[in-house]
């Protein structure tokens, strides 16, 4: 009878290890796959960048240097070979030279009245739209599996098999300050 018992409780182990196991892979896999989301979304915009530059390089000739920095980001991101956390960093910096280009759009008002500006406004707008809902799956995605490699008994196995906590995407400092309505109008 003693045997049965032991042979029972090895094979519950067993199963629950399998279980642990598993359930780590299949959150190490929804993080990759949530990073490719976002991959697939940054270079949609990063395929805008151009045409967006183009478009703008007219009315804003002054401004070079904010367009000479989207595209040497759009040229960095392109490069490939970034890490998880280079992508992070990278993509701060992406947004905050977009909301200085947005901000130099303000000043041009037959610029935003270009109906091809307009629709490449829009397109951006939808594509930043995507890579926060990425961002945001992202982050569900890393949390799980951060969660899992600090938690007993999984942190026991995500040691074994070298998991490590990964970076969340967050939004830089700058862009969680209130914006100053009278600035944009001119007050």
């Amino acid at each position: 009878m003693q045997n049965w018992l032991i042979w029972i409780i090895l094979a519950v182990l067993v199963i629950v290890a399998i279980g642990i196991y598993n359930s780590l892979i299949g959150k190490k896999n929804q993080v990759e796959n949530a990073e490719a989301s976002i991959d697939v979304m940054l270079k949609k915009r990063f395929d805008l960048i151009p045409n967006m530059v183009e478009s703008v390089k007219a009315y804003m000739a002054h401004e070079s240097s904010l367009l000479s920095e989207l595209t040497a980001l759009r040229a960095k991101a392109q490069s490939g070979g970034l890490n998880g956390e280079q992508k992070v960093a990278l993509d701060k910096q992406m947004n905050t030279a977009m909301s200085h280009f947005n901000i130099a759009v303000e000043n041009y008002p037959d610029l935003k009245a270009s109906e091809n500006f307009l629709l490449l406004q829009r397109t951006m707008n939808e594509t930043e739209e995507q890579i926060s809902a990425a961002r945001r799956a992202f982050n569900a995605a890393v949390t799980d599996l951060n969660n899992a490699i600090e938690m007993f008994p999984s942190n026991l196995f995500a040691s074994r098999m070298n998991l490590k906590q990964r970076a969340l995407f967050e939004i830089p400092q700058e862009e969680k300050q209130n914006v100053n309505v009278g600035k944009l109008f001119g007050g």
